[in-house]
């Protein structure tokens, strides 16, 4: 079961990245979006309301989540970037998962999303300096959040999610 929650594992933080990594990690974040979208390709609309895993949430839910963490993401890079270790907002993402967006949003515009908002990150990402990797926001659940650790998280986030979708494909033989 922990294999079906943490398909490639949890994310391990190194403690930081070097440039190179950090450029490595960007091209994660950068494909995600195609990545995604290979993922759900071809999914019938009872394959989408599939649970990757027992209690887990479905392929559509899956699909629906990324734009939104991902856009709290990175509107806390953005807030990090302008403010000294700004307190951000926590949200439920369970209960986002349940709202009617989840369920009456046609994929394609949460996929489009996805791939608009990675599109400006990776502008953003790309012009930062090593010091403003340092930077930091006030996470009220996680602690002080360094811009580099959130990197590192991200772009685990983006493959943590699409494996969910991957390896109950692989089990399906879908």
């Amino acid at each position: 079961m922990e294999n079906q929650k943490y398909p490639i594992g949890q994310y391990q933080y190194p403690g930081g990245y070097n440039d190179q990594e950090r450029k490595a990690l960007i091209a994660e974040i950068e494909d995600t979006p195609k990545k995604l979208y290979e993922a759900v390709a071809g999914l019938s609309e009872k394959q989408l309301d599939t649970p990757y895993r027992i209690g887990g949430w479905s392929v559509r839910q899956v699909v629906h989540h990324l734009p939104d963490s991902h856009l709290n993401s990175f509107a806390r890079f953005k807030l990090a970037l302008t403010e000294d270790c700004p307190q951000i907002k926590a949200y439920n993402e369970a209960a986002w998962a349940t709202l009617c967006d989840y369920k009456e949003t046609p994929l394609e515009t949460s996929l489009k999303l996805l791939e608009c908002l990675h599109q400006r990150w990776v502008i953003l990402l790309r012009s930062l300096q090593e010091d403003d990797f340092k930077k930091r926001f006030y996470h009220p659940e996680n602690g002080t959040v360094s811009l580099d650790y959130n990197l590192g998280l991200y772009a685990w986030h983006g493959k943590h999610h699409i494996a969910h979708i991957t390896s109950l494909r692989e089990r399906m033989k879908w």
